[in-house]
């Protein structure tokens, strides 16, 4: 199943080479030769790495966790990252084509997830990160489609939480533990106050006088359990889109825990909102073609 979709060009691959080189490939060069090194210390302690699908994808060793995508996730990103999307239809059909894709390539539970960016003003959205179910390929009972999806768009932004200011994240950490594209100080360590204050008066004017909010929406393809809605609390999205329904997770013997209309009703009061059953059926065939034969993994 291909992600329906309006691709543009140019300078939305731009994005995708921004989150792949920060979130994989300039992470792999410094983390191989420390993969190698900790293999070396493993083997000699009689340890055991975790077992994968690929070699790239996680190593364990003694406290430390590294955790990327699949390679097929990987090797697709350009098609994925270079796309604008202006509808929800679009943006779940990714999170969708991602559930089925993780089944076919057996790297997965048959659960997919995306964060966009929404542009308002120029009418669309684009990708920030996709996550796929990696539980049982990884060994790790916390990484679902949706905290996948939200660890990659924080490292992204350069944020503990996506509710950043525009102009923030992207860039050098700060006192507040955020990131943003441009330092305060110049070469000789003086703070530079003219410019930069001046462009924040101007935004903030635009503004009625406070700076937005970046919008991040979480798109997954089937509602979330438990962790994954408390993880969608704290990760500061502004928007959750669901596919598939709890019911349609259960019917195939998931236990997605205590999720309740009222814990939904929790996230639209603290500003976070939700719209769901989007594609529903498109979702929710996916998870019954996972149900006839894939691990049904619980606690």
């Amino acid at each position: 199943m291909a992600p329906n979709n309006a691709c543009g060009g140019g300078g939305l691959a731009a994005n995708a080479s921004s989150f792949w080189a920060g979130a994989v490939v300039g992470a792999m060069a410094v983390i191989g030769l420390w993969t190698k090194q900790r293999r070396e210390d493993a083997r000699k302690a009689g340890r055991q790495k975790s077992t994968s699908d690929d070699a790239s994808d996680t190593i364990s060793v003694e406290g430390s966790l590294m955790i990327t995508l699949p390679s097929w996730a990987i090797a697709s990103s350009t098609e994925y990252f270079s796309c604008r999307y202006t509808t929800d239809e679009e943006m779940m059909s990714l999170a969708i084509h991602l559930s089925d894709r993780n089944i076919t390539e057996g790297t997965g539970g048959p659960f997919g997830a995306a964060i966009f960016e929404r542009h308002e003003e120029e009418g669309y959205c684009t990708l920030i990160s996709i996550g796929m179910n990696r539980v049982v390929p990884l060994g790790n009972s916390t990484l679902h489609g949706e905290t996948m999806a939200i660890q990659l768009a924080q490292r992204k932004v350069g944020s503990y939480t996506l509710s950043v200011e525009e102009g923030g994240g992207d860039g050098t950490e700060h006192d507040d533990g955020l990131f943003y594209e441009d330092d305060d100080t110049d070469e000789g360590g003086e703070e530079k106050t003219e410019e930069k204050g001046g462009d924040d008066a101007a935004a903030a004017a635009c503004h009625g006088g406070e700076r937005r909010k970046r919008q991040f929406e979480l798109f997954t393809s089937c509602e979330p359990c438990a962790m994954c809605l408390g993880a969608t609390l704290w990760s500061g999205v502004s928007r959750i889109v669901c596919g598939a329904t709890k019911a349609d997770a259960q019917a195939i013997g998931f236990d997605e825990g205590p999720v309740y209309e009222r814990s939904y009703e929790h996230l639209e009061m603290c500003g976070v909102k939700v719209t769901r059953k989007v594609l529903s059926e498109e979702a929710a065939k996916v998870l019954r073609r996972y149900g006839s034969s894939g691990l049904i993994y619980n606690r």
